[in-house]
């Protein structure tokens, strides 16, 4: 294990981000990340329920909501972990499941944003952010799928995307 003598955005993210006198630098920080005015007031209880024995823990390093009640989960991992990608989908889906509740209609689904700050080579590619959308293109004619009218309306999106989740990684050694 490599031992870190400076300190790390992991230390300060779990330490000092947490501090609601330092919100104002986690909300920069993730405004210019996602491109969007985001306001941290809150940081949510970060560790999964399991359902049953067999469920897996879903421990966040952070997880806050933005101003329009989406999450925003943030995680920095330092060791190589080959299926890391499964590891996202899976904490996304699980904070989705974890914040609906029966009965509730599906619209009522969160957008969560997945931020990952990775010290190690996921994947490949040069570049050292990289995110990831849904999008759903035609089989024969590739035009892109819309929302509806009526979708956009009711949903208040215009796109498929702004539904579900999104994910950045940020490649720290490629910086």
């Amino acid at each position: 294990m490599n031992r870190r003598t400076l300190v790390s955005f992991d230390w300060a993210l779990k330490r000092l981000l947490r501090n609601k006198a330092n919100f104002n630098i986690l909300s920069g920080f993730l405004s210019e990340l996602l491109f969007d005015d985001i306001c941290v007031e809150e940081i949510l209880e970060s560790e999964g329920n399991q359902d049953s024995d067999r469920d897996k823990f879903n421990r966040l390093d952070l997880l806050c909501p933005n101003q329009r009640n989406e999450f925003i989960i943030i995680e920095v991992q330092y060791h190589d972990e080959s299926d890391y990608f499964h590891r996202c989908l899976y904490g996304t889906s699980k904070v989705i499941t974890e914040y609906i509740n029966k009965g509730e209609p599906y619209h009522q689904v969160k957008k969560v944003y997945s931020v990952n700050i990775l010290y190690f080579d996921l994947g490949h590619g040069d570049d050292y952010i990289y995110v990831g959308k849904t999008k759903f293109t035609g089989l024969h004619n590739k035009s892109n799928l819309t929302l509806s009218p009526t979708q956009q309306k009711k949903f208040d999106k215009s796109e498929p995307f702004e539904i579900f989740p999104e994910y950045i990684l940020l490649k720290i050694n490629n910086i």
